[in-house]
């Protein structure tokens, strides 16, 4: 029986903006509330975050390539204001809600960060155009299918709906797991704070 050969180790890895510990708490009371259906499955507060690229699986020797990027990008404030009602995607069976984030400084961001990860062959923008959100929940599955959402979140509090500071640029590795994706930093790159 000839022999396998073994595979090359690889890492699921992402670059996303990260919440003042306020904003998340806040998130978090809100989800607690809202993000009650039995068919939903909250994001946990510290998972919370704006991705600016998904990288996909990335052989684990890229890593540190991955996060040169990340660490080679100019620190810059990155400030951004939540929308107050959740969306569904897709409308109408969804497999997710998420708050959309206003933040032309996070599209730029996305833009630098993209263009060098492209050029060291680790990234491959997607056909879409960049969707600047934070996902709060995603829908369990019933064999394919998402589940039927019965309560949809309402809107966030008055209290949410401001402009603040992303805290830092952060590599992860994320780790698939049955009770949710678990997530390991790699590299942090601090953000000043909004003026």
């Amino acid at each position: 029986m000839p022999q396998r050969e073994p595979s090359t180790p690889r890492v699921r890895l992402f670059a996303a903006l990260d919440l003042p510990a306020p904003i998340s708490a806040g998130l978090a009371a809100w989800g607690a509330r809202e993000l009650a259906d039995p068919a939903l499955r909250p994001v946990a507060p510290e998972a919370l975050h704006l991705t600016l690229c998904f990288l996909g699986h990335v052989v684990a020797d890229r890593a540190d390539d991955a996060a040169a990027s990340v660490l080679g990008l100019r620190p810059r404030p990155v400030a951004m204001r939540l929308r107050a009602e959740p969306v569904a995607r897709p409308p109408r069976r969804p497999r997710l809600f998420a708050l959309e984030v206003d933040s032309p400084a996070a599209v730029e961001l996305h833009d630098e960060l993209a263009a060098a990860l492209t050029a060291t062959d680790l990234y491959e923008p997607p056909k879409r155009p960049f969707w600047p959100h934070l996902t709060v929940a995603r829908v369990r599955q019933r064999g394919r299918r998402p589940r039927r959402v019965a309560k949809r979140p309402a809107a966030l509090p008055d209290a949410l709906v401001h402009t603040f500071a992303s805290v830092r640029v952060a590599l992860y590795r994320s780790n698939l797991r049955p009770e949710g994706a678990q997530y390991t930093s790699l590299a942090n790159l601090n953000l000043p704070p909004a003026a």
